[in-house]
């Protein structure tokens, strides 16, 4: 799996024009899933994410994670992070997921993201045309993949 979290001081998502989730403070968690990704990657996934210490502390030092600062989540999938871009200039997606396979994994990813955290949260919708607005804050931007964890 394959995450690019942004620091957001809000975020949403549009699919046809109609709002489909919103957040304040927190995270816009983009999820990019291989047919090679599992349960074990998601539980890792999750523990970083709701762990990874980029919200600041009084002496306004990244020293809180988003449950320090009760923080909101909105998670939308994208397959696009999985392009291959080796050959030539259009990008190849035959590393990205099967729908199959992928979207069992983003709803359990999204099912325990909004456990750790103890909330809701917002998602996209998997497979669909989506505009993502946000307001990036830092700017503060990390990428993760479970198959790199070292």
């Amino acid at each position: 799996m394959r995450a690019v979290i942004q620091r957001v001081k809000h975020a949403s998502v549009n699919i046809e024009g109609c709002r489909k989730s919103a957040i304040q403070n927190g995270f816009l968690i983009l999820i990019g899933i291989c047919d090679e990704d599992n349960s074990d990657d998601v539980e890792w996934l999750v523990r970083k994410i709701a762990n990874l210490r980029v919200f600041d502390d009084e002496q306004h030092v990244m020293n809180r994670s988003i449950l320090d600062v009760n923080g909101e989540a909105l998670v939308v999938s994208q397959f696009t992070l999985f392009a291959s871009y080796k050959k030539g200039n259009r990008p190849s997606w035959l590393r990205a997921g099967s729908h199959e396979h992928s979207i069992p994994l983003y709803e359990e990813f999204c099912n325990k993201l909004s456990e750790a955290l103890g909330k809701p949260v917002g998602t996209g919708e998997f497979g669909a045309d989506m505009q993502v607005e946000l307001l990036n804050d830092g700017p503060v931007t990390i990428c993760m993949d479970t198959k790199n964890k070292e």
